[in-house]
């Protein structure tokens, strides 16, 4: 079983219902089988040879998803292009894995410069005027019938992604994913998260990120995609009032911008079940308000390309108890998960050092770097570079990434501590702490402040809120106002921009 099998599975449970939509077209699985299959067969006589590279970049449509899926299908690798990164940035990457074909939209096919490497147009409302031989569409009519040869693939050595990882400081890794990451993924996720035929997801992150390995698991169960163009906070909220929306992935960021919509405590969703966060913590104080917003369903699940996605997840039901907010789950069915201190030693229950993680979600290792995949990897666990801890009931409560603990006048401060005792002041819409130079403290605690709209606290009235609440020592000692925080292709929050761009000068 590979993954694109559970597009087959949707096939046979629920042959003739929607298996994916955007705001204009609708796809049985029957429909959306056919064009997938013709695309691999076309893809296959373009490119005979076995794990061919395709770089796939384009926007939130019907046709991007479907050459994902027409990629799976032909054995090839798909490297996923953010068309939101900068052209700098995806022109190196574009350099170092060098495509043997680039799929791309038309809004998105000059994120990169594609050169002589071969180019077939995606168009999102799948009515390209191409030729066939140089389109999704012409190519999906000139191939409709024909079926692809299934090569026979090692799920643990075969390359079923190749992705990118942040890239908050410096030019990203590009990430080995093998089959079995997909594999795994499926199977943790529907069961923790119990999945049914009715259930529907919105794609409102980037597919070219987290939002399309979610849809494979509705796939499983014969659910419903929609694919959103724009990740617009209202026509969230109408999909989740009208178009019958049971889950969603959405970073925080996107959270916070749908509780900020008019009149969203009258607003009521009666189909959502499933509404994960990830990709950056939420302090428990934003947890509660969107647990009230959206009852039920506030649920979160931790991971990193490198392992991904599904390390640990926590329900709803288990985000509900108190002991439980600021975690990030249990370890998922198929993955371990401890705590390791610098020298190598598996941590007991309670004390930070750093997460570890080994299972079948983890990568082959960083494409045409092997020192840094040596470096990444320790006795068979993979390194996070996250601090943490695991308490005794088994849940992981995250500190920071390893390199962003501020340690100040001898003790340790983790930023989001601190933001979570920020963001409790009725004025502040989201904060981010950092670390700066400083002679007599070695580091001072800072932040950058992005108010509500309307508010009116002072950098002063944010500094003696912090210290009520946490003492001198973490308190910042300096607040920028800041009318928008740095953001990655994805809306993560860049933490290392935010410290180049306001720390203080050294006292």
């Amino acid at each position: 079983m590979l993954p694109i099998d559970t597009l087959y599975r949707g096939r046979q449970i629920n042959p003739d219902g929607i298996a994916l939509e955007d705001d204009t077209t609708r796809l049985t699985y029957r429909e959306l089988v056919s064009q997938v299959e013709a695309l691999a067969a076309a893809l296959q006589d373009r490119l005979p040879h076995k794990q061919a590279k395709v770089a796939a970049c384009g926007y939130n449509n019907l046709q991007h998803v479907i050459a994902i899926l027409a990629t799976h299908l032909a054995g090839h690798i798909w490297v996923a292009v953010n068309p939101r990164s900068g052209k700098v940035e995806n022109n190196a990457l574009m350099d170092l894995v060098e495509p043997d074909m680039v799929i791309a939209d038309d809004a998105a096919r000059d994120a990169f410069d594609i050169g002589d490497t071969p180019f077939i147009l995606a168009a999102p409302d799948g009515k390209s005027n191409s030729a066939a031989e140089d389109s999704v569409d012409g190519l999906v009519e000139a191939f409709r019938g024909k079926r692809p040869a299934r090569p026979l693939l090692d799920p643990n050595t075969d390359i079923q992604a190749i992705k990118f990882t942040g890239g908050s400081t410096g030019l990203p890794k590009a990430v080995m994913q093998p089959y079995r990451t997909g594999i795994t993924l499926i199977g943790n996720f529907l069961s923790v998260f119990r999945l049914n035929p009715d259930d529907c997801q919105i794609a409102a992150a980037p597919v070219s990120h987290a939002a399309f390995i979610l849809m494979l698991p509705i796939f499983a169960v014969g659910g419903r995609n929609i694919v959103l163009p724009t990740p617009d906070p209202d026509r969230i909220l109408h999909s989740f009032e009208h178009r019958g929306v049971s889950t969603i992935f959405m970073p925080p960021t996107m959270i916070y911008k749908t509780m900020a919509e008019p009149n969203i405590e009258q607003r009521k969703f009666p189909n959502l079940r499933h509404l994960l966060y990830s990709a950056a913590p939420m302090p428990p104080e934003k947890v509660r308000q969107a647990q009230a917003i959206f009852p039920g369903a506030v649920e979160t699940v931790y991971g990193q390309t490198e392992a991904s996605s599904l390390c640990t997840a926590m329900t709803s039901v288990e985000l509900e108890h108190d002991a439980n907010n600021g975690s990030v789950g249990r370890a998922t069915p198929l993955m371990r998960v401890e705590i390791m201190d610098p020298d190598g030693n598996i941590l007991p229950p309670g004390e930070t050092g750093e997460v570890v993680v080994r299972g079948g979600l983890t990568m082959t290792g960083y494409y045409k770097n092997p020192d840094a995949t040596a470096a990444a990897f320790r006795d068979g666990w993979l390194l996070t570079g996250d601090g943490g801890l695991i308490d005794e009931r088994g849940y992981l409560f995250l500190k920071d990434r390893l390199r962003d603990v501020i340690i100040s006048g001898g003790f340790n401060v983790y930023p989001t501590d601190v933001e979570g005792a920020l963001v409790r002041h009725p004025d502040i819409y989201e904060c981010v702490v950092f670390g700066a130079a400083d002679d007599h403290w070695g580091e001072r605690v800072e932040a950058a402040v992005q108010l509500r709209d309307g508010a009116t606290a002072s950098a002063d009235d944010i500094i003696a809120h912090a210290k009520g609440q946490l003492g001198s020592v973490k308190a910042p000692k300096a607040v920028h106002l800041v009318d928008d925080l740095p953001r990655s292709a994805v809306g993560k929050v860049l933490r290392r921009e935010v410290k180049e761009r306001y720390s203080s000068p050294t006292e």
